[in-house]
């Protein structure tokens, strides 16, 4: 089996890149970490499709699996639409990427299909602070519209501070960023859910608690974590999420609401250092069984797969 990971250059080295490389090696798949600008795009009028790599027509990949994230630029979603085309089987599709990218669209896409989720409003401005506390009241979240790690996300705890915050982003560089405003939930200060699903299935859950004197429970900013048994409304609004999202392979981030759940976001590239830290599960082991049961199903038929399908769950 011959897999790409599609990456930004200077994530080659990273934890997560090297794991899928270790575990490739002794799963003797052949693994290659791909960036994405080292890639041509050529269109035919006939129709016909191509893609060279470094100047060189190449064999194509088994899969690719696309590491880029919220980083994900318009060219990175060219080279996987036209990778797609091609009909080499893509981890998570183009399309689902770019509803994961822009959690504004992924709010959306979550609401309009009843799933719970923190009440949400775009900012712009001039910001119109009566609607805000009228609407989410303070605290509350302000977040980046693409952004990861818990980078891009900032607690205001009054509207002074929000005027602080705001004024910070229309005065610098990043004045045109769009923002995100987000309802906080107070029972999930310090502390959320991360949910790992695999081919549309739930692999495993970990509970994340912030360090001392931090708001952000991710892993990457200090936090601890621990394995999480999840009940049924968790399961069902992560796999509901995955479900909407058309993705594969996501971490669902659930905070806690009371005596329910409602989701935060999702991320089509998920990290995994402190997931598997905490769960001890080998996530590049269940992603390339996945994608090797998953190629054995699209060589089968149509009645093959739902004699499989019949016979595997009598």
């Amino acid at each position: 089996m011959k897999i790409w990971l599609l990456s930004r250059k200077e994530d080659f080295e990273c934890y997560e890149h090297k794991r899928f490389a270790e575990v490739a090696k002794k799963e003797k798949i052949s693994l290659d970490i791909v960036a994405p600008e080292d890639f041509e795009i050529l269109v035919t009028q006939e129709g016909k499709k191509s893609i060279v790599h470094k100047g060189h027509q190449i064999e194509f990949p088994d899969c690719v699996i696309p590491r880029h994230g919220s980083y994900t630029n318009y060219f990175t979603l060219a080279v996987l639409r036209q990778l797609e085309k091609l009909g080499v089987f893509v981890l998570n599709p183009s399309r689902g990427i770019t509803k994961s990218k822009d959690k504004l669209e992924t709010m959306q896409i979550l609401a309009a299909n009843k799933i719970p989720i923190p009440k949400t409003m775009l900012a712009k401005f001039p910001v119109d602070y009566q609607i805000i506390k009228q609407e989410l009241g303070y605290p509350l979240i302000l977040k980046t519209i693409s952004g990861e790690e818990g980078k891009g996300v900032f607690l205001a705890n009054d509207e002074q501070q929000l005027r602080d915050l705001l004024g910070i982003f229309e005065k610098s560089k990043h004045r045109t960023a769009y923002l995100i405003l987000q309802e906080f939930m107070a029972d999930s200060k310090g502390r959320d859910l991360r949910v790992m699903i695999i081919g549309g299935k739930i692999v495993g859950a970990m509970l994340r608690t912030a360090r001392e004197g931090t708001f952000k429970a991710n892993f990457s900013e200090g936090g601890s974590a621990q394995k999480y048994d999840l009940d049924k409304a968790a399961i069902r609004i992560a796999l509901e999420s995955a479900q909407v999202t058309n993705l594969n392979i996501v971490g669902v981030d659930i905070l806690f609401d009371k005596e329910s759940y409602k989701i935060c976001e999702l991320n089509s590239a998920p990290g995994f250092k402190g997931f598997e830290k905490a769960t001890g599960l080998n996530i590049p082991k269940m992603t390339y069984d996945y994608i090797k049961k998953e190629l054995e199903r699209r060589k089968k038929t149509p009645i093959e797969n739902l004699i499989d399908k019949v016979t595997s769950s009598s």
